[in-house]
């Protein structure tokens, strides 16, 4: 299986947590077509934990769906999801028992993985908690990842160890095509600046057929959910998209799509930010500029596909300040000749050929973002 772009889509955990059941899924398949998501790109519906009864079936040995939650099976639910022409997700974990105590697929990997193709999986979700303390978190991958292979169906491998043990640093051998490199995510500016900034040196990992996954969107959730938190507001989510669309990361909606904000809606399906994630480069941004005396203040730079760039500006600090950009650190200066035809991407305005510097004024938390193209002048 080749997974060639940052996959897109919906995990159940930030808004619904154990509250799952057939329903919530089936509404939630509704949704993402009648709102737009499915057209956008967001293709993958995941059930995270808490799907499953408390034991395995005691004479298969099979993890069995919850008869409470999905008294239909999760077979039905997959051919429902299917129906909509999006692609079904579930949830397992490399330990004994999952985050939430449900059973893990330890020792049991390539029944699992064969009882999930048995459902019409496509992606799975691979969690790290309640493993034997000797167990070695690798080759505990290496075996779902060979499972997965085995089991006769292309099913996408998200590995989640939440970034221990240098994940980077091994994960692509295990055939892993996502990767969780943070701990969990929760919904504020604190969150999610943080995740984003632990993870830029670690960035040239990620690539096709293995990305760098720096957890769920918490875009439109506005503190209501599982990992509620102090909640954000729209210039919040704002920049915390256009960052993670500068990663190259999954892309992952976790808000309750049934009761999408318009504003919520209109980012998430904006598609000059979903192709600058998309771009067939998937390229790493680089920080051009960290400001001199407020390390809150940064520009990132991506290469894209076709001689395009992108810049995003970030004013992660709490008050209105300058943001200079010097074209040398971005790796053309003033006497190559050359500069940047920019276009705002969220207001589509030219703004004409740059060179040598600019210092926009960027308010408090807010995020500028242009594509441009270098261009000889």
């Amino acid at each position: 299986m080749n997974v060639m772009l940052p996959p897109m889509g919906f995990n159940t955990w930030n808004t619904f947590g154990a509250s799952i059941n057939e329903k919530v899924v089936m509404e939630t398949a509704d949704a993402m077509v009648a709102n737009g998501l499915l057209e956008a790109g967001y293709k993958y519906l995941v059930i995270d934990d808490c799907w499953s009864e408390y034991e395995r079936d005691p004479v298969t040995k099979k993890i069995v769906p919850c008869k409470e939650k999905f008294p239909n099976g999760m077979k039905y639910v997959s051919d429902y999801v299917h129906s909509k022409g999006l692609l079904f997700g579930m949830y397992s974990c490399a330990g004994v028992r999952t985050c939430a105590d449900y059973p893990g697929s330890f020792d049991y990997e390539f029944l699992d993985a064969e009882t999930f193709a048995e459902y019409g999986v496509d992606f799975l979700k691979y969690d790290f908690c309640f493993k034997p303390q000797t167990a070695n978190g690798p080759m505990l991958y290496r075996r779902m990842g060979m499972a997965l292979r085995a089991c006769g169906r292309d099913i996408l491998f998200s590995a989640c160890n939440w970034g221990v043990d240098d994940v980077h640093s091994w994960i692509r051998s295990t055939g892993a095509h996502m990767y969780r490199s943070t701990y969990d995510i929760n919904d504020s500016f604190e969150s999610f600046t943080e995740i984003a900034g632990s993870q830029i040196d670690k960035l040239c990992y990620s690539a096709p057929n293995c990305f760098n996954d720096i957890d769920m969107l918490t875009i439109g959730m506005y503190g209501k959910g599982n990992v509620g938190s102090t909640g954000c507001n729209d210039i919040d989510y704002k920049m915390q998209f256009v960052l993670w669309c500068m990663y190259s990361a999954p892309l992952m909606i976790g808000c309750d799509v049934r009761n999408m904000s318009d504003a919520a809606k209109a980012l998430l399906t904006n598609k000059d930010l979903i192709a600058i994630n998309q771009d067939p480069d998937v390229r790493p941004p680089f920080v051009a500029t960290t400001h001199p005396w407020n390390n809150r203040c940064k520009v990132l730079v991506k290469m894209l596909a076709d001689n395009e760039y992108a810049f995003a500006f970030f004013n992660m600090s709490d008050h209105k300040a300058k943001v200079p950009l010097y074209f040398f650190d971005a790796g053309v200066p003033a006497s190559s000749g050359y500069g940047f035809d920019m276009t705002d991407v969220f207001t589509g305005e030219n703004i004409g050929i740059k060179s040598d510097y600019m210092c926009p004024v960027v308010d408090s938390h807010e995020t500028l973002l242009y594509r441009a193209k270098l261009v000889k002048i």
